[in-house]
């Protein structure tokens, strides 16, 4: 056994604060391998990550979430187990969230879901987005500090998909209150969901979509109550509220880490900063190289249905798959000099962060935009970004918390400082 093997991903506290070079070391070592200690086959490589998510014949995400801790309720038998993974779904946990489907039900719930998230639709919120920027920054914005995830990033993400999916503003406060303050979908070594706020957002959903169809008013959740499957039949009201959940659940916890990295990366680099003030075009590029190095999902899970091979490694039906797209987004036969950030990157927004194939992130545009309007905002709003050397360290020692998690990959905490701007750009 290596001194690879020795370490548990899914447990080991040092891989929390920097898990690169250990991606890197797996990668060096083979872009598919299979983990002698947690049983798994880890996939590093870019072209192998693409390779699996592009196949959803062979891999199924049933358990893209869970990966291999809760087991299966099944023993896998043969070289195509696919029989057996819908004998059993129900009992997988998270089976009831788009995110675990396979087609033809992932094929449905996406399509209605693309029905709902709409070109003009998330034109609409892009405006949103703006007015509730300025107001999150004039919050703490004359105090010139602010611990940015809890003062900007937690609130304006869950505020973002509220009002993409039509809540009233009215009831945002109790959005903001009951989600901000939460992580949602995070797993530790106890390997139970520190925080779900599903619950509340089941319940809520439920009975706004059973009002609205009962009693339609014109609005967007009356577009969501009313809408239908790509073949035209209506979808039954818990399916409706799901998707609303999942993309509360997904959406809220990987933009606020997006977010966070982007506003360090200003923050920590003068230069970086000044070129994107000078020019706010460059600041797409800046969202995707932070993507890039920082991807907010650190790993995703895949479970072969039928045995099959990825870079000539065999694998064998009922095995789970490991996807790392932190270390696949490092693969230097993909990216050229891939543990630096990079603002000319020419093939940055080939980065995988948002996942490939069918089920590629829904949410994408929406977080890109998240990214890009912060940004801007900020940049607009406050001269002079900086680190809080009190809270994080001097510049050459630096320290930063991660949450404890191995799905995900983001800060605890985020101070900043800075000198205030008078405003006056767009709201």
């Amino acid at each position: 056994m290596s001194d690879l093997d020795a370490i548990s991903y899914f447990t080991d506290p040092s891989l929390i604060g920097d898990p690169y070079p250990y991606f890197d070391r797996l990668r060096a070592q083979c872009p598919v391998r299979h983990d002698e200690h947690s049983g798994v086959v880890t996939v590093t490589g870019y072209d192998e990550a693409l390779a699996v998510y592009r196949d959803s014949e062979s891999f199924s995400s049933c358990t893209s979430v869970i990966g291999p801790l809760a087991g299966l309720p099944f023993t896998p038998e043969g070289d195509d187990i696919g029989a057996l993974i819908e004998q059993h779904r129900d009992q997988i946990p998270l089976s009831e969230h788009m995110v675990t489907f396979d087609p033809p039900q992932h094929t449905r719930a996406r399509g209605l879901l693309n029905r709902l998230i709409t070109p003009k639709r998330l034109k609409e919120n892009e405006e949103f987005m703006w007015r509730l920027a300025h107001r999150q920054l004039d919050e703490f914005i004359e105090a010139g500090h602010c611990e940015f995830l809890a003062d900007y990033a937690k609130p304006f993400a869950t505020l973002v998909i509220a009002d993409l999916l039509g809540v009233p503003e009215g009831d945002h406060k109790a959005f903001r209150s009951s989600l901000a303050a939460n992580t949602v979908g995070s797993v530790e070594e106890s390997q139970n969901f520190v925080h779900n706020p599903l619950e509340f957002l089941d319940e809520t959903f439920t009975t706004y979509i059973t009002e609205r169809r009962r009693a339609p008013r014109g609005d967007i959740l009356t577009l969501l109550a009313e809408a239908k499957y790509p073949d035209g039949s209506t979808p039954a009201v818990i399916d409706v509220v799901r998707l609303a959940t999942f993309l509360f659940a997904a959406g809220q916890e990987t933009t606020t880490k997006l977010l966070s990295a982007a506003l360090r990366l200003v923050a920590e680099r003068p230069e970086l900063q000044q070129l994107t003030r000078d020019d706010v075009s460059r600041i797409p590029i800046l969202i995707e190289e932070t993507l890039r190095i920082e991807s907010p999902v650190k790993s995703d899970f895949r479970l072969v249905r039928t045995s099959t091979t990825i870079g000539d490694v065999e694998l064998k039906a009922g095995q789970t798959v490991m996807i790392l797209p932190g270390a696949a987004n490092r693969d230097p036969r993909k990216f050229v000099d891939p543990n630096e950030f990079q603002l000319s990157r020419a093939n940055a927004r080939e980065q995988i962060a948002f996942g490939r194939g069918i089920h590629s992130c829904p949410g994408a545009p929406l977080a890109r935009a998240e990214g890009r309007i912060t940004v801007e905002c900020f940049l607009r709003r406050a001269a002079d970004i900086r680190i809080s050397e009190a809270e994080h360290g001097p510049a050459d020692a630096r320290h930063y918390s991660y949450e404890p998690t191995y799905q995900l990959r983001g800060l605890t905490q985020l101070h900043l400082e800075f000198t205030p701007i008078e405003r006056t750009s767009r709201g």
